[in-house]
C-alpha cells in the first residue's frame, strides 16, 4: 500500500501536475490534512482556486484543518460543496443537530492493489475553544477531545484493517496522540508546519509531517504483517 500525503497547502497552487505524474508512475492513495484553503475561522471567500487545483490532482481524502473550519455553518457546508474529495473531521460535531457536511472517517482499499487490505482513515481537528464554551452556543460547534474520539475509532476498527490518522493537530500533540492510542498504525500530520525527513515513531507508531506550501509530498510505502502494518519505505518527495 502507497499513501502520498501533502498539508497546509494554503492556496500554494502548483500541485496538481506533479501529483499526477507521480501517480502515473506508481499509483497510491493520495490523502491531504488540511489548511489547503486561503481562507480562514473567520474569512470565508467564494472562491478556492486551490479546491479545483486538488481535484485535478485526484484526492481521495482530505481531514479538514482551521482554514476549512469556519466558525458559521453556512461557511463549512459552501466550502464543502466546491469539494469532489471527501473531507473528514471526527471531532467536531453541532449541538443544534444540523445535518454535518462533512464525514468523521472513511474506510478506502486501494483500487490499483486487489489484494491490499482496507485502510481507515480519520480527521482530527486542532480544538478552537474548549468543550462547553459560550461559543458553542453562539455557533452550534462542538470540539470533542482528540485523544478522546481516536481512541473510541480504535476500539471500533477490525483487527484487520489500517488505522490511518489524518491530524490536524501539529506535531507535539500527534506525539501524544501516538502514545496514547497505539493502536494507530499511521500518524499524518500537519498544522505546525513541520517537516520531518524520516517518519518519527513513538513506540510504534510513525508520525509523518510533509512541511508546509506544497513544497515536499510525503510517499509512504505500507506492508501489513503478523497483525500490523508497518512501513517499509519512505520519502519526501519535492514539489517544486
Amino acid at each position: 500500500m502507497r499513501i502520498y500525503h501533502t498539508s497546509d497547502l494554503h492556496d500554494h497552487r502548483h500541485i496538481a501536475g506533479p501529483l499526477r505524474a507521480m501517480r502515473e508512475r506508481v499509483p497510491g492513495l493520495l490523502v491531504d490534512c488540511g489548511d489547503s484553503l486561503r481562507g480562514s475561522q473567520t474569512v470565508y471567500h467564494r472562491r478556492e482556486p486551490i479546491v479545483a487545483e486538488m481535484d485535478a490532482a485526484g484526492y481521495d481524502v482530505q481531514a479538514m484543518g482551521n482554514r476549512e473550519f469556519h466558525y458559521l455553518f453556512a461557511a463549512v457546508r459552501a466550502r464543502v460543496a466546491l469539494m469532489r474529495h471527501p473531507l473528514l473531521c471526527a471531532n467536531l460535531v453541532d449541538v443544534s443537530g444540523r445535518t454535518l457536511p462533512f464525514e468523521p472517517d472513511l474506510t478506502l482499499q486501494p483500487m490499483d492493489d486487489p489484494d491490499a487490505g482496507k485502510i481507515r482513515f480519520f480527521g482530527l481537528l486542532v480544538p478552537q475553544y474548549p468543550a462547553g464554551s459560550w461559543w458553542e452556543r453562539v455557533f452550534g460547534w462542538r470540539f470533542l477531545d482528540p485523544y478522546d474520539v481516536a481512541e473510541r475509532i480504535a476500539a471500533t476498527t477490525p483487527a484487520d484493517v489500517t488505522l490511518v490518522a489524518l491530524s490536524h493537530l501539529g506535531l507535539r500533540s500527534d506525539r501524544e496522540l501516538a502514545r496514547r492510542v497505539p493502536r494507530l498504525e499511521l500518524i499524518l500530520g500537519g498544522h505546525s508546519h513541520d517537516t520531518l525527513p524520516q517518519p518519527e515513531c513513538v513506540g510504534e507508531v510513525p508520525i509523518v509531517h510533509a512541511g508546509p506550501y506544497g513544497a515536499f509530498v510525503s510517499r509512504t510505502d505500507l506492508v501489513r504483517s503478523a497483525g500490523r502494518t508497518r512501513i517499509v519505505d519512505f520519502a519526501l518527495e519535492p514539489l517544486v
